[in-house]
């Protein structure tokens, strides 16, 4: 963008305006998925379009430590993953995983389920960010698993257990849907079956529809029962498809999707559309909801605005990380708008109800904060910003759009968008150009 300079900050000038097209990098939840699944599959998968983020990096260093043979085509995002038929070679490990919930979260059940000693910890915001729900479930299935810390909270040491499938598992769906995504990846590895019963409310459950069709594309099929059961039937094993692509990153597609409603647009996102297995490209629709034009393709999204947006009340309980863009757009929208059932952001890479509450607030905005909503209403006028980041990459890149408020805002440790999407701002540049 105009007037960037970088250090352990990110200047950015005011923008009028932003129209262009972005070509998505691939699904971060995605990719880590289809790496677990092609590592436990019989056969080798090409994987093509992986992302390249630290994510990935940490399921990519995770794998080849129990021993899966995985190698990449020369200049290219394409890798070859040659499958272990459920059975790492090495029973024995020490992973590091850094604060990926898609790698720590499936390597736990899996592990849990495959026979070994192996240990997994994180950075530090991981350890804080609860695994207990999952951790009880495997323990029913006699998986044995030791906190290594604090009770609840990674790291862990996951040993031999005495696994025993064929009927039901109990789990909670209120804290993190990955829960449910990780027994369900992992059931396959012993082919007994079983039916996962949420014990509650699932939230985000669009991301267990999509693990859900990714095993289905590996030979597995999940029977389900709206959000509340979902079964893996007895002799279900992993077979490689082949090939498969990852698809452009539906998460990330929301802060350029929001470009093109603030900024007037035209904004074409390529990488997800119609055809998307991603239940985060429903956020075209919040911003149709609150006046933006919306346009579908099968692989494309494209937005424009020629009119004022307004302010909304929805329940984000299905998209809980486009929430974090929808409360910038909110800064823009006439009237207050509300953010329910968004109680997750409390244990995701930081608190982000209180982290976004103290930044919008930066700007101008008024905004109320309950346990889990927030109630936004717009400045008057924006004001100049530094925003903190706290580590988190979505903070990061949802409040670059505040520069079409016409000031000038600082992001503190940009650099933490790497987790996901190291090229974002080069990216936004461009249709701020």
């Amino acid at each position: 963008m105009p007037g960037i300079r970088v250090t352990d900050h990110l200047d950015l000038a005011p923008v009028t305006r932003m129209a262009g097209t972005v070509r998505l990098p691939g699904s971060k939840s995605i990719s880590n998925r289809t790496l677990l699944l092609a590592a436990l599959a019989r056969g080798t998968t090409e994987v093509k379009g992986l992302l390249d983020a630290e994510d990935v990096d940490r399921m990519l260093e995770a794998l080849a430590i129990l021993g899966v043979r995985i190698s990449q085509r020369p200049a290219t995002r394409d890798f070859a993953v040659e499958g272990t038929a459920g059975a790492f070679p090495n029973k024995r490990a020490a992973l590091s995983l850094g604060n990926a919930g898609t790698a720590l979260r499936p390597l736990t059940a899996v592990l849990a389920l495959s026979g070994g000693d192996y240990e997994l910890s994180g950075s530090r915001r991981m350890h804080e960010r609860p695994i207990g729900d999952l951790v009880d479930a495997l323990r029913e299935l006699g998986a044995e698993i030791r906190y290594l810390g604090r009770e609840g909270y990674p790291p862990l040491n996951v040993g031999r257990g005495q696994i025993r499938l064929g009927g039901a598992i109990s789990i909670s769906g209120r804290v993190s849907s990955q829960f449910t995504s990780a027994l369900l990846m992992a059931l396959p590895v012993k082919s007994g079956g079983a039916t996962v019963e949420i014990a509650d409310q699932l939230i985000s459950a669009p991301y267990v529809e999509m693990t859900a069709k990714l095993m289905g594309r590996f030979g597995v099929r999940v029977e389900r029962e709206a959000d509340r059961r979902f079964g893996v039937a007895p002799g279900a094993v992993y077979a490689s498809p082949g090939a498969i692509h990852v698809e452009g990153d539906a998460s990330s597609a929301s802060y350029f999707l929001a470009a093109g409603a603030i900024g007037g647009g035209p904004v074409r996102v390529e990488g997800v559309g119609r055809t998307s297995i991603q239940g985060d490209t429903a956020f075209a629709a919040t911003l149709e909801q609150m006046g933006a034009t919306v346009q579908w393709s099968a692989d494309a999204i494209d937005v424009c605005s020629t009119r004022h947006l307004v302010g909304i009340d929805a329940d984000f309980n299905r998209m809980p990380d486009a929430a974090m863009t929808a409360a910038v757009v909110a800064l823009f929208a006439r009237g207050t708008s509300r953010l329910r059932n968004i109680g997750s952001w409390r244990v995701k890479e930081t608190d982000r109800l209180a982290a976004m509450a103290t930044e919008l607030r930066k700007l101008g905005a008024t905004v109320e904060e309950g346990s889990d909503w927030l109630a936004i209403t717009p400045p008057s006028k924006f004001l100049p910003a530094t925003i903190d980041t706290y580590d988190d990459h979505r903070i990061a890149m949802c409040f670059s759009l505040a520069t079409l408020g016409g000031v000038p805002v600082r992001i503190n440790d940009p650099g933490c968008v790497r987790k996901t999407f190291p090229g974002y701002f080069a990216e936004l540049q461009k249709l701020a150009g």
